[in-house]
């Protein structure tokens, strides 16, 4: 299956994630991330609101505001109390090939449906294109081809060859380097869990994957993240211009909480709708979305992205 380039008002746009991260790095103070610093616990500082984080390496941070970012397996999540990931019973694997001089791609997303996987393929700038493969675990050998990286790419051939896919996009398969494959299950937070769970606890919050982790079949993961920072800054700025001391800052998170609530809601939900319904091979949900559902799907795929977060 083919979906052509989105026309009028849409757009989308594929981006690697390293060159997002050098952007906005960019954009910060030298000194200001410091890498490799996973937490593994939190402690609460005696007498005062302050958290004492302990990381992997045996240092200790005092955080007088603590945003969890910490992705699908959040530390701060957990010291929430958020529920626990599910797995979607699928599993993916992504890469990126290069090449040298230029890739021929129409700038358009290209989707290929099989028997229990679906797999994908994107343009990324003129030199690069990302492709996917996601499987159930109808499909047989899935655990041995977990084992090798090469055994991963005879893996998704095979299966791209029995829907007779284009050379193209076996050739680029073909390509990709193999410390760049990379396996995965596909896990969700469960979405009505977050309809009332306590996102943010006095001067603590969550944001991106710690917050809201999904199957990635609507490709919002990132974006539901950036917009996750533009109305965290946007409530926290106001805090910091307009009050006058931890009070407003609890109050800022709590109002950063609600208004990401429902939209983490609906994103989780509707990815996972999505992926099962594209990717299910019983008679009766094909019947139903390939005669019934097919452009409720295509216009869900337009709708969920088509949000507007506000600006800074």
């Amino acid at each position: 299956m083919f979906l052509d380039e989105c026309r009028g008002p849409h757009e989308a746009r594929c981006v690697q994630r390293n060159v997002l991260l050098q952007a906005l790095e960019e954009e910060l103070p030298r000194g200001t991330i410091r890498y490799s610093s996973k937490i593994v616990s939190i402690d609460q500082d005696t007498g005062s609101e302050a958290k004492i984080l302990h990381l992997a390496d045996g240092s200790m941070l005092r955080a007088k505001v603590l945003i969890g970012c910490d992705g699908i397996n959040s530390v701060v999540a957990k010291w929430l109390g958020l529920a626990k990931p599910c797995d979607s019973g699928r599993r993916a694997t992504r890469g990126h090939a290069k090449y040298p001089d230029s890739h021929g791609f129409q700038p358009k997303f290209m989707q290929f449906t099989g028997k229990g996987f679906r797999a994908g393929l994107v343009p990324c700038g003129g030199t690069d294109v990302y492709w996917f493969l996601t499987w159930s675990p109808a499909c047989p050998g899935k655990d041995d081809v977990e084992q090798s990286a090469t055994a991963m790419k005879q893996f998704v051939l095979t299966k791209l060859r029995s829907i007779s896919a284009p050379p193209q996009v076996l050739d680029a398969v073909e390509r990709i380097q193999m410390n760049d494959v990379l396996v995965a299950p596909l896990r969700y937070r469960p979405p009505l869990s977050l309809m009332f769970a306590g996102i943010s606890k006095g001067n603590v919050c969550v944001a991106g994957d710690a917050l809201h982790p999904t199957t990635p079949d609507l490709a919002q993961g990132a974006c539901a993240a950036l917009e996750d920072a533009v109305v965290l800054a946007r409530c926290l700025g106001d805090a910091i211009v307009g009050g006058d001391g931890r009070e407003s800052v609890e109050a800022a998170l709590r109002r950063y909480a609600g208004i990401r609530r429902w939209r983490s809601v609906q994103l989780i939900a509707a990815s996972y709708m999505v992926g099962f319904l594209q990717q299910n091979e019983h008679a009766a949900v094909r019947f139903v979305r390939d005669k019934l559902l097919s452009g409720m799907l295509a216009k869900g795929l337009l709708m969920m992205p088509d949000y507007d977060c506000g600006t800074l």
